[in-house]
C-alpha cells in the first residue's frame, strides 16, 4: 500500500483545514495517509502541544523519509510545509522516467502569492483549484499518472 503524506498549514493559519480533511479523505483510495491529524479541525495554530518542537520535526522527518508521495495545501504560506517539499526535493525522490512525486495543491484566487521556490520547481508538480471537486480531479491525475 502506497505511503501518502499530506502536508498543510498548522502554525502558519487554519483557515483551509476543512479542506485538508477532505483531501485527506479523499485521497485514502490513493494509500495510507500517515498524515491524518494535519485535517483535524480541532488542531489549532499552536500546534501540537504535547509534543516538544523537536519530537515534533524527528516524527514528521521520519514519517517524510516513509512516505512514497507528498501531497500538499499550499494556499496558506507556511514554514514547515515549504521545509517538508524541500527535503523531498533535496533528497530526489523522483519517481524513473521523470514523473513527479510531490503535488501542490494551490486555491485559485488566494490571496496569497504562492512562492516561485514552490511553482517554479521541476520536481513539484503544482495545480490550481477552485472547489474541492477541481482538487479531487487534479488530485486523480497525480495518482493515475504514477506507477503502481
Amino acid at each position: 500500500m502506497r505511503k501518502i503524506y499530506f502536508a498543510g498549514s498548522i502554525t502558519g493559519g487554519r483557515d483551509e483545514a476543512e479542506a485538508y480533511m477532505h483531501m485527506i479523505n479523499y485521497m485514502r483510495k490513493y494509500g495510507k495517509i500517515v498524515t491524518e491529524h494535519v485535517g483535524d479541525k480541532g488542531l489549532r495554530e499552536f500546534g501540537e502541544v504535547h509534543l516538544s518542537a523537536i519530537e515534533i520535526h524527528d516524527r514528521d522527518i521520519e514519517w517524510l523519509h516513509s512516505a512514497d508521495v507528498l501531497v500538499a495545501e499550499v494556499s496558506t504560506p507556511s514554514l514547515g510545509v515549504g521545509y517538508e517539499i524541500g527535503r523531498v526535493v533535496e533528497k530526489n525522490l523522483q519517481i524513473p522516467g521523470g514523473k513527479r512525486r510531490i503535488l501542490c495543491l494551490y486555491k485559485k484566487g488566494s490571496d496569497k502569492k504562492l512562492s516561485s521556490m514552490i511553482r517554479g520547481s521541476p520536481e513539484v508538480k503544482v495545480e490550481e483549484y477552485s472547489g474541492l471537486e477541481e482538487a479531487e480531479r487534479a488530485i486523480d491525475r497525480f495518482f493515475q499518472n504514477l506507477p503502481s
